[in-house]
């Protein structure tokens, strides 16, 4: 059984850290010690408006962009409004006065179905938190485990990922994967308070805190009151829930189970069904009891993991487990993809490649771990195809297309053969005259992004 680690607390909330930008930890081993960082963590509203600390906040606040909340205020406008009001709005968080603005609700649709509500602050709620989260991070941040990667310094859902696979490399072959239900909006209040006090004694901060997770959301001009949940979109959110997950951290490590936390996204590796059975049932039992939330039985399973996504990723089935992109998200860029090429017939082949490149940088930015390229191969092979379809149906005329394949290369026998086949934009799209006319080097030359050829070289340059 895992030894839980010995509680850690920064000596200053301004003090260097181990983790970039981070302020470093100084081992906690007496109660003498204990009341001196309590002490000090009286002051930190003084910390939180610290001028070099707003500059901070304000720069990832602006870098961010981000849409405008209740008060309609911008990044543009952002910076004169500041100017204006900062004074009035420090000396009111300096007295503990400050009240925040109401939320704008926000609902995304998820790719598995039903929404997603984000509460978007005003811009100057989402600087207060921003210097908020800047100060009180380094002094949680000692206390977070080794197993939990998300929204931490030098912590990423690669790392999350390259974790799992080495518990399934070791011999766990069965994943118990859970799932919170709707965990941002059920968050206990009184439950998170508490274990904020156990580390901050400064008033002015807990009760800014309180008001944050109580600010109304509006929706359409209606106003709807908060008494659990602390809504994402504010960049308070996260370190909140990793606040208050820390207690199923250190639940699992008591335990002695390997596993990986990635916000509310958690998987646990054990070696049998029979102790995957047990270890959910133990587990959404601990939740329920000593968290007060509630795992999704629909969304969470034991299974083996190369049956399961996490982060996006898969597993194989082999011995020595590789990383695959999950079905779920190649599906996903799919979609993406087609809604970039509808009206595309009025488009030069340049711009719409121009469009589809930074998603496709992106997406496999994140992807690049995948260790089975026959996805990506299909995938590459997939949008080549559909920009002939576009070429294709831009011809129009048979004569046309017969024309323009003359040009590129092939006979006149061919050419009209192909041009007069009567099948559809889909058929001749993926029919050897169209591949002969449009091999992969021509979409090379105009600059498409390969998923495949990117794979390797990002692998290459790790």
């Amino acid at each position: 059984m895992k030894a839980e680690e010995t509680r850690q607390v920064p000596t200053s909330a301004a003090s260097p850290g181990r983790n970039p930008g981070m302020a470093a930890a100084g081992a906690e081993t007496d109660a003498t010690t204990r009341r001196r960082t309590k002490a000090e963590s009286s002051g930190l509203m003084d910390a939180v408006v610290e001028r070099g600390n707003l500059m901070l906040a304000y720069q990832r606040v602006v870098k961010n962009k981000g849409a405008a909340g209740v008060d309609g205020i911008g990044i543009a406008e952002f910076k004169d409004h500041l100017k204006q009001h900062w004074p009035t709005i420090k000396a009111k968080l300096l007295t503990g006065d400050y009240m925040p603005q109401l939320v704008r609700r926000v609902d995304i649709p998820k790719p598995q179905g039903g929404v997603r509500t984000l509460g978007i602050p005003t811009l100057t709620d989402r600087l207060i938190q921003q210097a908020l989260h800047q100060v009180l991070s380094p002094i949680f941040e000692a206390d977070f485990s080794e197993s939990s990667y998300g929204f931490r310094p030098g912590r990423n859902a690669h790392q999350a990922v390259k974790a799992a696979k080495q518990f399934v490399a070791e011999g766990r072959r069965v994943v118990v994967d859970m799932d919170l239900e709707k965990f941002f909006d059920r968050v206990n209040h009184d439950l998170l308070m508490e274990k904020l006090s156990k580390k901050i004694d400064d008033g002015r901060v807990l009760q800014l805190i309180r008001r944050y997770l109580e600010a109304g959301m509006m929706a359409e001009g209606i106003v709807s009151p908060r008494t659990e949940g602390t809504p994402q979109g504010g960049p308070l959110s996260p370190l909140l829930s990793n606040i208050l997950l820390t207690g199923l951290d250190r639940e699992l490590e008591r335990r002695g189970h390997a596993f990986c936390r990635y916000a509310d996204d958690c998987n646990i590796y054990v070696r049998s069904q029979q102790a995957g059975e047990r270890v959910m049932a133990s587990i959404t039992r601990f939740l329920a009891d000593t968290l007060k939330l509630t795992v999704n039985a629909a969304k969470s399973a034991v299974a083996h993991p190369w049956q399961r996504k996490f982060l996006g990723y898969s597993l194989t089935w082999h011995q020595a487990p590789k990383l695959k992109i999950a079905p779920t998200s190649l599906q996903r860029l799919e979609d993406k993809i087609r809604e970039v090429l509808k009206g595309a017939r009025g488009r030069s082949l340049k711009t719409v490649i121009e469009e589809l490149n930074p998603i496709l940088r992106g997406w496999m930015a994140y992807f690049k771990l995948a260790e089975t390229k026959k996805a990506l191969e299909g995938l590459d092979g997939w949008i080549r195809r559909k920009l002939r379809c576009i070429l294709w149906r831009q011809w129009k005329r048979p004569y046309t297309r017969a024309k323009n394949l003359m040009k590129l290369g092939l006979t006149e026998e061919r050419a009209f053969r192909s041009a007069f086949n009567q099948r559809g934009p889909w058929w001749n799209s993926g029919a050897s005259h169209m591949n002969q006319a449009f091999p992969k080097s021509f979409f090379d030359r105009l600059g498409l992004v390969s998923l495949l050829d990117t794979t390797r070289r990002l692998q290459r340059v790790q």
